[in-house]
């Protein structure tokens, strides 16, 4: 073997042990979120007339085509590529682009990989490594995908677990130039986000302006290749060609890199600092260091949340005499009138997924004790509490002003009621806040544990979303804090379940803290 590559084998084992539980939770609930879905349009969609009306009204509706692509078959394999086929390719590119750089740049960043290096280890074995695991896990995705589907068509099946899985490995190679372009894990993920980012937004923004989705700013992105793979409507195979020659593109590009760069070291290495520090306080320094993700996760939600709210005024007639719809956004939304059901719905969407965020936040205290950052912090007259209280500042507040952006998009797009829609967002927050609570809880009693607060928010945002259209028994709904919402806005505003919420939240960050206050920092 090339001596570049000597311990790619033995890394690669490595890699796989220590994904060996984050790797199965987001396959299998990726390809559960996509396999369920066939059903749930059946019950929705029964006949043949109906899906082919549906189909129409959604293509002659700029927003649902921004949100989802043009609908380019009436089947009900054809609807659910339509559906979830580009959700399912973004799921893919986040566990891409996080093992890709977990097991490169956060490695070198910790100094682990230098002590790796000592070894019979390859200037290349690292990041060869990182893409065999990321492709291990977007191959298994793509089969299970192309397996719960071939009852639907074999060859649509097989075309969709491809692209997506082709999906998930193109932005997994661009995590591995990200690695070579900067010395910080956070910053890869980062730039690998913003290219995700902007490829959903070049597609949007060319559905939204195509009835056919053959504008050039669709084409210019590689999740307007997944959709216009048209799985069950006409597959292209010649597309899966193009997503693998841009994958090996982009790895040679990484591999070049890698290769002219010393370990430790990036083309864009980081500014120093001031000759003084600027810095009077441990809220301060966790401001700084969260500031670029709340900016973020707000601007996302203002721009989701305009979208959604143009949608509002044609939920009429896109679920028209379809009483089964009607019963979805009913049990999203409330027993309201449609548009307050669907407003409502989508302003619990936004809870939902602003949930990602308070646990990202929150987990940000892992890091920085596992990164070694926290204990020169700690070793100054800064006390535990005191530090870890500046980022929960941030995560818990921030959660209210990323909500408060959501609610003010909605408003926009929606044009009435503003501070109604606002409002109904920012009811979401006690259920925001018990998700950010559990994750300070583990955080603080089991921090080897934390990342499980993942699966926590991920299976209340799986059960808000797809539990109306699975007909999920409220029991199972109630698992979820969303669940006791009131649902703003058309219902009334009733005080006691958001005030129970957020004594919980109170009560499991008291408990987190405590617990973390009493436990050894991380070696």
């Amino acid at each position: 073997m090339n001596r570049a590559f000597a311990g790619t084998g033995a890394l690669l084992r490595l890699a796989l042990r220590r994904d060996r539980v984050m790797m199965p939770v987001w396959i299998l609930a990726t390809t559960l979120m996509v396999v369920s879905l066939p059903g749930a349009l059946e019950r929705v969609w029964p006949t043949e007339a109906e899906r082919a009306a549906i189909s129409r009204t959604m293509n002659a509706n700029g927003s649902l085509r921004a949100l989802y692509g043009p609908v380019f078959g009436d089947s009900v394999a054809a609807l659910t590529a339509w559906r979830i086929g580009v959700y399912a390719g973004l799921l893919a590119a986040v566990m891409s682009l996080v093992i890709v750089v977990r097991h490169t740049r956060e490695e070198e960043e910790t100094g682990r990989q230098e002590l790796l290096s000592a070894a019979m280890v390859g200037r290349r074995a690292p990041l060869t490594a990182a893409l065999l695991a990321a492709a291990v896990a977007d191959g298994l995705l793509g089969l299970l995908i192309a397996a719960g589907l071939a009852g639907r068509g074999a060859a649509g099946a097989l075309a969709l677990g491809l692209a997506v899985a082709g999906t998930g490995l193109l932005f997994g190679a661009t995590a591995g130039i990200a690695a070579q372009l900067t010395e910080s894990a956070r910053l890869a993920k980062g730039i690998t986000a913003a290219v995700l980012g902007a490829a959903f937004v070049l597609r949007a923004a060319g559905d939204a302006g195509s009835l056919d989705g053959g504008s050039a700013l669709t084409w210019a992105s590689p999740l307007g290749w997944l959709e216009h793979v048209r799985a069950f409507a006409g597959e292209r195979w010649w597309l899966l060609g193009v997503l693998a020659a841009a994958v090996v593109l982009q790895a040679a590009v990484a591999y070049g890199l890698a290769g002219r760069r010393d370990l430790g070291m990036s083309f864009l290495p980081t500014r120093p600092g001031p000759a003084e520090g600027r810095l009077g306080s441990a809220g301060a320094l966790a401001l700084r260091l969260q500031r670029g993700s709340v900016l973020g996760w707000g601007l996302g939600f203002l721009a989701v949340g305009t979208v959604f709210g143009s949608m509002t005024d044609g939920i009429t007639e896109l679920v028209g005499g379809n009483q089964r719809t009607r019963e979805i956004f009913e049990r999203m939304g409330g027993q309201a009138a449609l548009t307050d059901a669907f407003l409502a719905a989508m302003a619990g969407l936004l809870g939902m997924v602003a949930a990602l965020y308070v646990v990202a936040s929150v987990l940000r205290l892992a890091s920085e004790e596992s990164g070694q950052r926290a204990e020169p912090v700690l070793s100054l007259a800064v006390g535990r509490l005191r530090w870890a209280a500046g980022h929960l500042v941030i995560a818990f507040g921030g959660a209210a002003l990323v909500l408060l952006l959501g609610g003010v998009g909605l408003g926009l797009g929606y044009g009435h009621r503003f501070g109604a829609v606002a409002g109904a967002c920012l009811a979401q927050l006690p259920a925001v806040w018990v998700l950010g609570g559990l994750a300070v809880l583990l955080y603080g009693a089991v921090p080897r544990a934390a990342a499980a607060a993942w699966a926590v928010a991920g299976i209340s945002l799986a059960l808000g979303w797809l539990g109306p259209a699975l007909d999920l028994p409220q029991a199972a709904m109630d698992l979820s804090p969303f669940a006791h919402l009131p649902k703003l806005p058309g219902a009334d505003l009733v005080w006691g379940p958001p005030l129970a919420l957020t004594v919980l939240a109170a009560a499991l960050v008291a408990a987190g803290l405590a617990a973390f206050r009493r436990r050894d920092l991380a070696a």
